[in-house]
C-alpha cells in the first residue's frame, strides 16, 4: 500500500467495519453517504467492495469492485471510484460489471469522487455525467422494470476478465492492496 496516505482508521459507513483511512477512503465513503442520503439506497442494497477472481495464465488476480447496488433483487448498477480521469476508469469498470453475474449489470458508474459518468454497460456509451446523474432508488425501480438482463457468451466473458486484469494488473503492479491482488495458481 505504498502509494496511499495513512490517515490512521475510521469506520465503513455501509458496513460499520474498522478501514483504513486514506485519501481514496475518504471519497468511497462519501459516495456510500451520497447512495444512502441522497438516493435513498438502503445500507442493505448496497453491496461494499465486492472481489471478483480472475485466472489468467499460471496467475490469479483478486479486483475489487467499490459498490455494487441492488434493486428488485437483481444487481442494478457497478460503481468503481479511481482517482485522476474517467476516462481511463471506464474499461475497466464495464468488464467488472460485465463479468460480476450471471448477466451484464445494467449501469456502470466510474467515478473519481468529485465527478461521474453513468455508463450503459451493454452498449459501453456514457449516459449521463455527474454524481447527481446516478440513478436514484426510485429511478433505478423504474428502470430496472423495463430492463433485459442480458447475457455474454462465454468467450466474451474471458475476453472481459483478460480485460479486467490487464487494467488492474497495470495500475496496481505485483503488489496486493485494497483493490487488487495477484497471486500464482
Amino acid at each position: 500500500m505504498g502509494h496511499y496516505r495513512i490517515l490512521g482508521k475510521t469506520r465503513d459507513f455501509i458496513t460499520g467495519r474498522e478501514i483504513i483511512d486514506t485519501d481514496d477512503e475518504r471519497y468511497r465513503q462519501k459516495i456510500a453517504r451520497l447512495l444512502v442520503e441522497e438516493k435513498g439506497y438502503s445500507k442493505d442494497d448496497i453491496e461494499v467492495k465486492r472481489e471478483v477472481e480472475l485466472v489468467c495464465g499460471n496467475e490469479r488476480a483478486f479486483a475489487m469492485v467499490d459498490f455494487v447496488v441492488k434493486v428488485g433483487g437483481k444487481s442494478f448498477m457497478v460503481i468503481r471510484y479511481g482517482p485522476g480521469s474517467l476516462v481511463t476508469r471506464e474499461r475497466p469498470a464495464l468488464a467488472s460489471a460485465r463479468i460480476l453475474e450471471t448477466y451484464q449489470i445494467p449501469l456502470t458508474v466510474v467515478t473519481n469522487g468529485e465527478d461521474a459518468e453513468v455508463i450503459d454497460t451493454v452498449s459501453g456509451k456514457v449516459i449521463a455525467m455527474g454524481l447527481q446523474a446516478i440513478p436514484s432508488k426510485n429511478e433505478a425501480l423504474e428502470q430496472i422494470e423495463k430492463i433485459e438482463f442480458r447475457k455474454l457468451p462465454p468467450k466474451r466473458m474471458e475476453v472481459e476478465k483478460r480485460f479486467l486484469f490487464a487494467f488492474d494488473a497495470l495500475e496496481h503492479s505485483s503488489e496486493c492492496d485494497d483493490d487488487f491482488c495477484i497471486t500464482p495458481l
